[in-house]
């Protein structure tokens, strides 16, 4: 059967217009959906719109060169709450908005809910089955830095992208930029497929939280905040992705993922946004203020309690990776005074394959004394950064085991290599390489903990 095609061209749009062409693209996608589904097409030009609403079976194609330029207008991202066709439960709406000092807590919060200002979006799904966005080549979907003075730290605009509870999902081919905060916020999704992305600018590249069955493949993350975060999630794979970041390559927590055959390096291309000042995240023009380029951590452990934590987070394995000029290798870090590491704490990490130079900073891996850590470090290089000579490789509390096998380090004359603030596990280590002494290698800290949070 011949797939059913919705160019939304014959629906009003007008390409290179000035005009706005939001009601043109949903009026393309409601016929679509209506008619059982297909295709809508999005041929070469450029596009100004607002919010749209993705529906199921509906997958939403770009054709080369075609460019969705989103408002830099906040509220021209409301169009849901007149949707006619699907609309919100009254339940899951709000008027909420992000205040200092807000924390959010529970599912109960409103900040949260999927009908808020919060989950605004240049696309939007809801309880969607079968949906896609699909580029090809050069084509653009572009978040123009949204500004929103009443929105998250009162400057962050709309994601690029906000689905939540849908299935089978397919984003491939497309470059996303310069979204308002995330390039793409997807919460309580299954079977979620990511192929050929390019995400530049912006806040996170991917965030996932309570979603399963997610593959992250030939995808580049070139992004001013966490490339791939979220957490409780279940079975996640990052494939052959490039990682650049000014703040971590991986914000994670959940269980059974991998990431693998990735190169993950700073300093990154595009600044962190929240060392821009209120001036120039208002106008969206910057100044001769410096900004954040440094990658925080290649891997940070994300615990927040904003969810309920479905399973016991374990089993995240990082392999055949190449690591460049991160300031922290490891960050986990559960003594309490992290915020995001104050949930469900994690069982089990590997690290295999590693050659990583440039570290900064200690291996932070502060465990529970609930759930103490077992981790696994097979054929790692770590160099460390220059000036970096006297910092110790890694701080370690509660933990079940640590094991080094086939693991060298250079450029440290730390004494210790590695400090500990418990000894209720074991450190082992085979064919471990460094230049220092055995008698070196492992000592408790007589100093209190501290570590700066991520």
């Amino acid at each position: 059967m011949k797939r059913q095609m919705f160019p939304v061209t014959d629906y009003g749009a007008v390409p290179d217009s000035d005009g706005f062409q939001t009601k043109a693209f949903q009026d393309a996608i409601d016929a679509c959906f209506l008619a059982g589904g297909g295709e809508v097409q999005v041929p070469a030009g450029v596009y100004r719109i607002g919010g749209i609403r993705l529906r199921s079976c509906v997958t939403l194609h770009l054709l080369s060169h075609a460019v969705l330029k989103g408002s830099r207008d906040p509220e021209d991202y409301f169009a849901w709450k007149n949707d006619r066709l699907e609309p919100f439960e009254k339940e899951v709406c709000t008027d909420a908005v992000w205040t200092l000092g807000d924390s959010p807590v529970g599912q109960e919060q409103d900040f949260f809910k999927y009908g808020s200002r919060w989950n605004n979006a240049l696309i939007r799904a809801y309880h969607a089955d079968q949906i896609a966005v699909i580029g090809e080549s050069d084509s653009i979907l572009d978040g123009s830095d949204c500004y929103d003075e009443m929105g998250e730290e009162y400057y962050r605009g709309p994601h690029g992208m906000t689905f939540d509870s849908c299935h089978n999902i397919t984003l491939c081919g497309y470059t996303i930029q310069h979204t308002g905060n995330w390039a793409h916020n997807l919460r309580f999704c299954q079977n979620i497929l990511m192929d050929g992305v390019t995400t530049l600018g912006g806040h996170d590249g991917i965030h996932v939280s309570s979603c399963d069955n997610i593959i992250v493949r030939n995808t580049e993350f070139y992004t001013g905040d966490d490339c791939v975060a979220g957490f409780d999630n279940t079975n996640l794979t990052v494939s052959s992705c490039v990682l650049n970041t000014a703040c971590s390559a991986m914000r994670f927590g959940g269980t059974n993922a991998v990431i693998e055959d990735c190169h993950i390096f700073a300093p990154a291309h595009y600044f962190f946004r929240g060392s821009l000042s209120p001036e120039e995240k208002r106008t969206n023009i910057l100044t001769e203020k410096e900004h954040r380029f440094n990658m925080l951590s290649v891997f940070t452990y994300y615990a927040d309690f904003s969810l309920k934590v479905r399973r016991q987070p374990e089993n995240i394995v990082i392999r055949r990776c190449k690591v460049e000029n991160a300031d922290r290798f490891i960050h986990y870090n559960f003594s309490g005074n992290e915020r995001w590491q104050a949930g469900v704490p994690l069982r089990f990490v590997c690290f295999e394959d590693i050659d990583a130079e440039g570290i900064a900073m200690p291996l932070t891996m502060y465990g529970s004394a609930d759930v103490p850590l077992f981790a696994d470090f097979t054929r790692i290089h770590i160099k460390m950064r220059e000036g970096s000579e006297h910092v110790s490789l890694m701080h370690l509390c509660h933990y079940e085991r640590i094991m080094f096998r086939h693991v060298s380090v250079e450029g440290t004359q730390a004494d210790p290599l590695i400090q500990v603030w418990s000894e209720d596990g074991e450190i082992l280590f085979h064919d471990f390489r460094c230049d220092l002494p055995h008698e070196q290698y492992v000592k408790k800290a007589e100093q209190p903990f501290q570590c700066s949070p991520i």
